[in-house]
């Protein structure tokens, strides 16, 4: 059983009314609005961080007769490009360099969404 609602009711319950335009969303954002503090939110957020300088297939058997010592060879040859992977996701290629007698890896390439295949 639904009820007519009363006329003044009626009209307490209308929904505003904006001029066009009037309390819309941008559609787009440019990149001049974009700042650092819109990250920030983030900022606290821990990530994975890999850096792949190459990759092996073993058997289970090879494996178990490396020790100190043994060379692995990897996918990758001498001065190539090392894959940079931020929670197991593609996101840049680099090099390997040295700083303070440490290891360390510059970012030589961004990867953008529609590059991932590697």
């Amino acid at each position: 059983m639904s009820e007519t609602p009363d006329p003044e009711t009626a009209e307490e319950l209308k929904l505003d009314e904006f001029a066009a335009g009037e309390g819309r969303l941008p559609e787009t954002i440019s990149e001049e609005d974009k700042t650092a503090t819109d990250l920030a939110p983030v900022f606290d957020v821990p990530v994975n961080i890999s850096a792949v300088l190459g990759r092996a297939s073993l058997s289970v058997a090879q494996l178990l007769q490396l020790g100190q010592g043994s060379v692995l060879e990897l996918d990758r040859k001498v001065g190539e490009a090392i894959d940079i992977y931020v929670n197991n996701r593609l996101v840049a290629r680099g090099e390997v360099v040295i700083v303070d007698e440490r290891l360390g890896v510059t970012m030589t390439e961004i990867i953008k969404d529609g590059d991932n295949a590697a």
